[in-house]
């Protein structure tokens, strides 16, 4: 059988497990994330499809070959397999004619819309070398000019981890700007007002805070510190790559919020929904629950 027969056979396995919303958009979620993933609990949570139903839909997705699974103590981690994907779509672009000269002027990105609300953001770590670095980058990227984010510790370490600076750097993001600072710098007025404070750690949310101009709505997202996670850099990296993934998972539930339209008790228990999702240290847990 011939190559363009195969993936013909192909394209209608895959065009058949995308032929439905809820897999289409989970593959579409998990392709972001390539290739680091996402544990099935918050694809339900981010795609607000019950537990078990995303489960069969992952399922079906998997034996499309269009994503992989691994597990990752309990949870279990879904990340988009591209290979496949990729070749049926090179061989339906081969199908196309070749475009006049006038059509390849035409825009291949629509303008964003403009933002009418920027809303600022200030991340919290003890030591601001880690996990609030990793946040303050995402959010920045995934915010899209919708939100500024900012970094900051208690205790600063004077820069960021280099694992965190190596990781980000092979993601693409630039990281030029990211140092490790005092909260100071962003108390009393040092700085235009913040909209939300998030604690990422447990001791950064233990510790008493400067006066944040602006009364930010504050949330804890606690997440367990990488840098102690392992006893070698393979694991080291390991830990930094899984803290990222969880990181990331939190800004997109965040930046997805439609935050003008929630009162402040629905949004402060919105921030709370995101604290806990996977990953989430005790303390986050059991402060949500109380």
């Amino acid at each position: 059988m011939d190559v363009k027969r195969l993936l013909s056979d192909d394209a209608v396995e895959v065009f058949d497990a995308l032929a439905q919303p809820t897999r289409l958009d989970a593959f579409r979620l998990l392709l972001r994330y390539a290739p680091y993933g996402l544990a099935a609990g918050d694809i339900a949570r981010l795609l607000a499809v019950p537990h078990n139903t995303m489960s069969t839909h992952l399922a079906q997705l998997e034996r499309a070959g269009l994503v992989t699974s691994r597990r990752e103590g309990r949870s279990i981690i879904y990340a988009a397999s591209t290979g496949r994907t990729a070749s049926i779509l090179s061989l339906l672009i081969s199908e196309l004619p070749v475009p006049a000269a006038e059509e390849l002027a035409f825009p291949r990105l629509r303008p964003s819309e403009p933002v009418a609300r920027t809303y600022n953001v200030l991340l919290v770590c003890s030591h601001n070398s880690a996990r609030s670095i990793m946040a303050e980058a995402i959010l920045n990227r995934e915010g899209r000019g919708r939100f500024h984010a900012y970094s900051a510790g208690s205790q600063p370490r004077g820069a960021p981890h280099p694992l965190v600076i190596d990781l980000l750097r092979t993601l693409g993001y630039t990281t030029d700007d990211l140092r490790s600072k005092s909260w100071d710098e962003f108390a009393d007025g040092a700085v235009e007002p913040m909209d939300f404070v998030i604690t990422v750690c447990d001791s950064a949310a233990g510790e008493s805070c400067p006066n944040f101009p602006g009364h930010p709505l504050t949330a804890h997202w606690g997440l367990p510190d990488p840098a102690a996670a392992g006893n070698n850099e393979a694991e080291l990296r390991a830990a930094f790559q899984s803290t990222y993934r969880q990181i990331a998972a939190r800004m997109s539930a965040f930046v997805n919020l439609p935050i003008e339209t929630l009162d402040l008790a629905a949004l402060k228990r919105r921030l709370g929904d995101i604290g806990v999702m996977e990953g989430a240290t005790e303390m986050t847990v059991a402060a949500r629950a109380a």
